[in-house]
Protein backbone atom coordinates (compact mmCIF):
# COMPACT_ATOMS: atom_id res chain seq x y z
CA UNK A 1 0.00 0.00 0.00
CA UNK A 2 1.53 2.97 -0.82
CA UNK A 3 1.65 5.83 1.44
CA UNK A 4 0.60 9.58 0.62
CA UNK A 5 1.93 12.11 3.57
CA UNK A 6 1.67 15.99 2.97
CA UNK A 7 3.70 17.60 5.69
CA UNK A 8 7.09 17.20 6.49
CA UNK A 9 6.61 16.32 10.16
CA UNK A 10 4.09 13.23 8.84
CA UNK A 11 7.02 12.62 6.40
CA UNK A 12 9.79 12.52 9.10
CA UNK A 13 7.79 10.53 11.12
CA UNK A 14 7.41 7.81 8.64
CA UNK A 15 10.86 7.93 7.65
CA UNK A 16 12.41 6.87 10.57
CA UNK A 17 10.34 3.90 10.45
CA UNK A 18 12.36 2.78 6.89
CA UNK A 19 15.05 0.58 6.66
CA UNK A 20 17.74 0.52 4.18
CA UNK A 21 18.68 2.37 1.31
CA UNK A 22 16.27 5.54 0.09
CA UNK A 23 16.08 6.51 -3.46
CA UNK A 24 14.44 9.59 -4.25
CA UNK A 25 12.21 10.87 -7.28
CA UNK A 26 11.80 14.66 -7.06
CA UNK A 27 8.82 16.34 -9.43
CA UNK A 28 6.04 18.48 -10.11
CA UNK A 29 3.99 16.01 -11.04
CA UNK A 30 2.19 15.27 -14.34
CA UNK A 31 3.98 12.16 -14.59
CA UNK A 32 5.12 10.83 -18.06
CA UNK A 33 7.94 7.94 -18.87
CA UNK A 34 10.97 10.32 -18.37
CA UNK A 35 9.56 10.07 -14.83
CA UNK A 36 8.90 6.56 -15.15
CA UNK A 37 12.59 5.89 -15.53
CA UNK A 38 13.63 8.05 -12.93
CA UNK A 39 11.58 5.24 -10.43
CA UNK A 40 12.98 2.41 -12.35
CA UNK A 41 16.04 3.18 -11.52
CA UNK A 42 15.72 4.09 -7.87
CA UNK A 43 13.20 1.22 -7.91
CA UNK A 44 16.05 -1.11 -8.91
CA UNK A 45 18.89 0.27 -6.77
CA UNK A 46 17.02 1.20 -3.43
CA UNK A 47 15.28 -0.37 -0.64
CA UNK A 48 12.94 2.23 -0.09
CA UNK A 49 11.42 4.42 -3.75
CA UNK A 50 10.01 8.27 -2.47
CA UNK A 51 8.51 10.27 -4.82
CA UNK A 52 7.28 13.67 -4.44
CA UNK A 53 5.23 15.86 -5.88
CA UNK A 54 4.96 19.87 -5.81
CA UNK A 55 4.51 22.57 -8.44
CA UNK A 56 7.34 24.87 -6.85
CA UNK A 57 6.09 27.91 -7.36
CA UNK A 58 9.25 29.97 -6.54
CA UNK A 59 10.45 28.74 -9.68
CA UNK A 60 8.44 30.22 -12.23
CA UNK A 61 9.49 33.86 -13.39
CA UNK A 62 5.87 33.92 -15.01
CA UNK A 63 2.82 33.15 -13.22
CA UNK A 64 1.21 32.40 -15.76
CA UNK A 65 2.96 29.71 -16.36
CA UNK A 66 2.43 28.36 -12.76
CA UNK A 67 -1.18 28.47 -12.92
CA UNK A 68 -1.53 26.69 -16.38
CA UNK A 69 0.94 23.33 -15.01
CA UNK A 70 -0.58 20.66 -15.61
CA UNK A 71 -1.88 18.65 -12.66
CA UNK A 72 -2.64 14.75 -12.75
CA UNK A 73 -3.05 14.13 -9.35
CA UNK A 74 -5.40 10.67 -10.22
CA UNK A 75 -3.27 9.62 -12.97
CA UNK A 76 0.31 10.21 -10.99
CA UNK A 77 -0.96 8.18 -8.27
CA UNK A 78 -1.42 5.32 -10.78
CA UNK A 79 1.89 5.61 -12.52
CA UNK A 80 3.54 5.30 -8.51
CA UNK A 81 1.85 2.46 -7.94
CA UNK A 82 2.64 0.91 -10.88
CA UNK A 83 6.03 1.73 -10.43
CA UNK A 84 6.21 0.47 -7.05
CA UNK A 85 6.81 3.57 -5.48
CA UNK A 86 6.79 3.03 -1.41
CA UNK A 87 6.06 6.63 -0.59
CA UNK A 88 4.54 10.25 -2.06
CA UNK A 89 5.35 13.37 -0.24
CA UNK A 90 2.59 15.67 -1.73
CA UNK A 91 3.18 18.65 0.54
CA UNK A 92 1.24 22.35 0.46
CA UNK A 93 2.80 25.82 -0.19
CA UNK A 94 2.38 26.79 3.38
CA UNK A 95 3.91 23.44 4.55
CA UNK A 96 7.11 24.00 2.30
CA UNK A 97 7.66 27.56 2.68
CA UNK A 98 6.56 28.60 6.50
CA UNK A 99 9.24 31.60 6.14
CA UNK A 100 7.05 32.59 2.81
CA UNK A 101 10.60 32.26 0.99
CA UNK A 102 12.61 34.82 2.73
CA UNK A 103 15.56 32.32 2.61
CA UNK A 104 16.59 30.89 -0.39
CA UNK A 105 20.05 28.72 -2.24
CA UNK A 106 21.50 30.75 -4.77
CA UNK A 107 24.31 30.02 -7.27
CA UNK A 108 26.13 33.01 -9.18
CA UNK A 109 27.70 31.96 -12.04
CA UNK A 110 26.33 29.50 -13.90
CA UNK A 111 22.82 29.94 -13.13
CA UNK A 112 22.60 32.88 -14.54
CA UNK A 113 23.75 31.46 -18.49
CA UNK A 114 21.38 29.16 -20.51
CA UNK A 115 17.97 29.48 -18.77
CA UNK A 116 19.23 31.43 -15.69
CA UNK A 117 19.35 34.25 -18.10
CA UNK A 118 15.97 34.11 -19.79
CA UNK A 119 14.14 33.19 -16.48
CA UNK A 120 15.53 35.10 -13.75
CA UNK A 121 15.12 33.52 -10.32
CA UNK A 122 14.34 30.34 -11.74
CA UNK A 123 17.34 28.37 -10.50
CA UNK A 124 17.07 30.29 -6.95
CA UNK A 125 13.62 28.44 -6.75
CA UNK A 126 14.69 25.23 -7.54
CA UNK A 127 18.09 25.15 -5.88
CA UNK A 128 16.00 25.89 -2.46
CA UNK A 129 13.27 23.69 -3.00
CA UNK A 130 15.43 20.97 -3.61
CA UNK A 131 17.47 21.73 -0.68
CA UNK A 132 14.21 21.74 1.39
CA UNK A 133 13.33 18.06 -0.18
CA UNK A 134 16.46 16.54 0.22
CA UNK A 135 16.47 17.85 4.27
CA UNK A 136 12.94 16.70 4.55
CA UNK A 137 13.44 13.00 2.82
CA UNK A 138 16.96 12.56 3.63
CA UNK A 139 17.78 10.23 0.60
CA UNK A 140 20.72 8.24 0.23
CA UNK A 141 20.35 8.53 -3.68
CA UNK A 142 18.39 11.08 -5.82
CA UNK A 143 17.49 10.75 -9.53
CA UNK A 144 17.15 13.78 -11.85
CA UNK A 145 16.76 13.55 -16.09
CA UNK A 146 19.27 14.83 -18.26
CA UNK A 147 17.10 16.70 -20.22
CA UNK A 148 17.24 19.53 -17.62
CA UNK A 149 20.59 19.29 -17.70
CA UNK A 150 21.98 22.94 -16.15
CA UNK A 151 19.57 21.89 -13.45
CA UNK A 152 21.35 18.54 -12.70
CA UNK A 153 24.58 20.57 -12.88
CA UNK A 154 23.16 23.07 -10.53
CA UNK A 155 21.71 20.72 -8.29
CA UNK A 156 25.12 18.69 -8.04
CA UNK A 157 27.23 21.13 -7.17
CA UNK A 158 24.95 22.70 -4.64
CA UNK A 159 25.22 19.02 -2.85
CA UNK A 160 29.02 19.38 -3.04
CA UNK A 161 29.37 23.18 -2.05
CA UNK A 162 26.87 22.00 1.31
CA UNK A 163 28.48 18.83 1.81
CA UNK A 164 24.91 16.86 1.53
CA UNK A 165 24.64 13.46 1.98
CA UNK A 166 23.37 12.15 -0.95
CA UNK A 167 24.23 10.82 -4.55
CA UNK A 168 23.17 12.96 -7.43
CA UNK A 169 21.86 9.71 -9.87
CA UNK A 170 21.85 11.46 -13.76
CA UNK A 171 18.84 9.30 -15.86
CA UNK A 172 19.32 9.82 -19.64
CA UNK A 173 16.67 11.98 -21.59
CA UNK A 174 13.84 9.69 -22.25
CA UNK A 175 12.27 10.51 -26.12
CA UNK A 176 8.75 10.50 -28.05
CA UNK A 177 9.34 8.19 -31.34
CA UNK A 178 9.79 11.13 -33.60
CA UNK A 179 12.91 12.68 -30.98
CA UNK A 180 11.40 15.38 -29.09
CA UNK A 181 11.88 15.02 -25.40
CA UNK A 182 9.26 13.64 -22.98
CA UNK A 183 8.29 16.81 -20.90
CA UNK A 184 5.22 17.72 -18.72
CA UNK A 185 4.48 20.60 -21.09
CA UNK A 186 4.19 18.89 -24.41
CA UNK A 187 0.82 18.33 -22.81
CA UNK A 188 -0.12 21.92 -23.22
CA UNK A 189 0.99 21.92 -26.93
CA UNK A 190 -1.00 22.21 -29.84
CA UNK A 191 -1.66 19.79 -32.16
CA UNK A 192 0.25 21.80 -35.14
CA UNK A 193 2.92 22.49 -32.33
CA UNK A 194 2.82 19.08 -31.34
CA UNK A 195 4.17 18.38 -35.07
CA UNK A 196 6.65 20.29 -35.50
CA UNK A 197 8.33 20.36 -31.86
CA UNK A 198 10.23 17.19 -32.76
CA UNK A 199 12.47 19.81 -35.58
CA UNK A 200 14.03 21.23 -32.16
CA UNK A 201 15.83 17.78 -31.18
CA UNK A 202 16.54 16.89 -35.11
CA UNK A 203 18.34 20.28 -35.59
CA UNK A 204 20.70 20.57 -32.86
CA UNK A 205 21.50 16.73 -33.57
CA UNK A 206 22.25 17.69 -37.47
CA UNK A 207 23.08 21.13 -37.70
CA UNK A 208 27.20 22.69 -37.51
CA UNK A 209 27.25 24.87 -35.24
CA UNK A 210 24.72 26.52 -32.75
CA UNK A 211 24.30 29.78 -34.72
CA UNK A 212 23.05 27.60 -37.61
CA UNK A 213 20.66 25.33 -35.52
CA UNK A 214 18.94 28.76 -34.36
CA UNK A 215 18.92 30.05 -37.70
CA UNK A 216 16.71 26.45 -39.10
CA UNK A 217 14.44 26.95 -36.22
CA UNK A 218 13.66 30.92 -36.33
CA UNK A 219 13.28 29.76 -39.97
CA UNK A 220 10.37 27.14 -38.98
CA UNK A 221 8.54 29.40 -36.64
CA UNK A 222 10.02 29.03 -33.63
CA UNK A 223 10.73 31.52 -30.80
CA UNK A 224 14.30 30.61 -29.54
CA UNK A 225 15.68 31.93 -26.70
CA UNK A 226 19.11 30.77 -26.83
CA UNK A 227 21.26 27.92 -28.73
CA UNK A 228 24.55 27.42 -26.66
CA UNK A 229 27.42 24.86 -27.30
CA UNK A 230 28.64 24.99 -23.73
CA UNK A 231 31.57 22.43 -22.95
CA UNK A 232 30.88 19.13 -25.70
CA UNK A 233 27.07 19.93 -24.75
CA UNK A 234 24.62 21.67 -27.53
CA UNK A 235 21.27 23.22 -25.33
CA UNK A 236 18.21 25.05 -26.63
CA UNK A 237 15.06 26.68 -25.59
CA UNK A 238 12.54 27.74 -27.74
CA UNK A 239 9.03 28.67 -28.08
CA UNK A 240 6.25 27.45 -29.91
CA UNK A 241 3.28 29.83 -29.12
CA UNK A 242 3.04 29.91 -25.44
CA UNK A 243 4.66 26.69 -24.52
CA UNK A 244 8.50 26.91 -23.75
CA UNK A 245 10.72 23.93 -24.68
CA UNK A 246 13.93 22.98 -23.94
CA UNK A 247 16.37 20.24 -24.83
CA UNK A 248 19.97 19.32 -24.76
CA UNK A 249 22.60 16.85 -26.75
CA UNK A 250 26.55 15.68 -26.27
CA UNK A 251 28.07 16.95 -29.47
Amino acid sequence: MIQVLRTPAEFKAWRKNQKGSVGFVPTMGALHSGHEELMKNARRENDVVVLSIFVNPTQFNDPKDFEKYPLTWDQDLKTAVNNKVDAIFYPRYPDMYPDEYRYKVSENSYSKLLDGAHRPGHFDGVLSVVMKLFNIVSPDKAYFGEKDFQQLSLIKGMVDAFFMHVQIVPVATVRESDGLAKSSRNLLLTKEHREMAPLIYKTITTAKSAEEAAKVLSTNGFEVDYVTDIDGRRFVAARLGAVRLIDNVQI
